[in-house]
């Protein structure tokens, strides 16, 4: 077989890397998701350069990629804070997650992924039970995110980080009262339990209704 060889002015593949600010950005990001950074906190570019051992131009990059995805605003003169949603927002993030989300269910997903569905509603009643709140977020997070996975798509568990994040955000303003969260466990219990049955359809649609109320209660509660 011959071989191809490059020819004099044409550059050789290089195996791409991602860049350490697209890594800290991925940490910021997850901890917005997770709940460890509220709305409104005040993101300290010293301090996270320090903490995560890289240089300020690193994380100044990190900003600027959040920036992009609207998680995080800059205030002359103030600094970089962790952003705070908008009812407008609201539409938007759950037109992406009837997109990705009720697809990838429809679509089923092998035993080891449903059983990811499981383990993260298992893991929302323990916190139930234990009276976690941020537990219990943390835990609906994960179950949104094993639902996308079923799809078996990386590009598509990258958008869903996003999402979960943004999510988070205007859900924090909803769970103050700490019910909120609480009140989706049985709707995760159910379509986790139509996955398992392999009724996808069925689950999708329920899906779809629990999307449907979220979103009215979402709307509701920053309308107000």
């Amino acid at each position: 077989m011959a071989t191809v060889n490059p020819s004099p002015g044409v550059s050789r593949l290089r195996v791409a890397v991602p860049a350490v600010a697209t890594r800290v950005a991925s940490e910021l990001r997850l901890q917005i998701a997770e709940g460890a950074l509220l709305p409104g906190t005040k993101l300290k570019e010293e301090a996270l350069s320090e903490e995560l051992g890289v240089s300020r131009n690193t994380v100044r990059e990190a900003f600027a990629e959040l920036a992009s995805e609207r998680l995080v605003v800059r205030q002359p003169n103030r600094g970089v804070f962790v952003a705070s949603l908008e009812v407008s927002d609201i539409h938007d993030v759950y037109a992406v997650r009837r997109a990705i989300e009720v697809s990838a269910v429809r679509g089923g997903g092998s035993a080891e992924s449903i059983a990811a569905v499981r383990a993260a509603v298992e893991e929302g009643k323990r916190a139930a039970e234990a009276g976690d709140s941020e537990g219990l977020g943390s835990a609906n997070a994960h179950f949104h995110g094993a639902l996308v996975a079923l799809a078996g798509s990386e590009r598509l568990n990258v958008i869903m980080s996003q999402v979960l994040a943004e999510m988070r955000l205007f859900f924090h303003k909803a769970s103050i009262d700490g019910g909120f969260y609480q009140d989706y466990l049985a709707d995760n219990d159910q379509i986790c339990r139509a996955l398992e049955a392999g009724d996808n359809d069925l689950a999708a649609e329920r899906l779809l209704s629990y999307l449907a109320r979220s979103e009215e209660h979402q709307t509701a509660v920053h309308a107000s």
